[in-house]
């Protein structure tokens, strides 16, 4: 009997793993703030992300993930110089909640000013959330745009 239950706990924990395969995590996002854009268009590509636009005069990518249930996670790359920016717009409560406990040992200070969360991430960077209404009108899906300004010291390696 233990050991089915432990089986049954193994299975459910590889199972919601890989569910979140492609979100985004605070390792993700290190990651990501410390190498430059063709690392992130191969980092992505893995994670299933497909790019969608790629402007190599203004140095910006657009990456794009459909996710099970109508959900989807986009992701917008800038370089500017040796910083990144990084944008992502989800309705996927899982990224939204990933990100959060992902950084919650790493918060420095947080705060909450007109409906925009913000938490400074020790040594790497700062992080914007705003959180909206899906349109048209869906109590169960919100839309989140997350906003994560690399730290002045972060800088991409070429």
């Amino acid at each position: 009997m233990k050991q089915a239950i432990a089986g049954m706990v193994l299975m459910c924990s590889a199972l919601l793993a890989s569910g979140q395969n492609n979100l985004l995590s605070y390792e993700d996002i290190k990651y990501l703030l410390h190498n430059n854009l063709h690392q992130a268009d191969t980092f992505l590509v893995t994670k299933g992300y497909i790019i969608s636009k790629k402007d190599n005069n203004t140095k910006n990518r657009k990456y794009s993930l459909s996710l099970d249930g109508g959900t989807r996670n986009n992701i917008n790359i800038r370089s500017d110089g040796k910083m990144l920016f990084i944008q992502i717009e989800t309705n996927e409560l899982n990224q939204y909640n990933l990100i959060k406990e992902s950084i919650s040992q790493y918060i420095t200070k947080d705060g909450m000013v007109a409906d925009v969360q913000t938490y400074v991430v020790k040594d790497l960077c700062t992080i914007y959330i705003m959180v909206n209404d899906t349109q048209p009108y869906n109590p169960l899906r919100k839309d989140y745009d997350i906003q994560i300004v690399a730290d002045r010291n972060v800088t991409a390696y070429n």
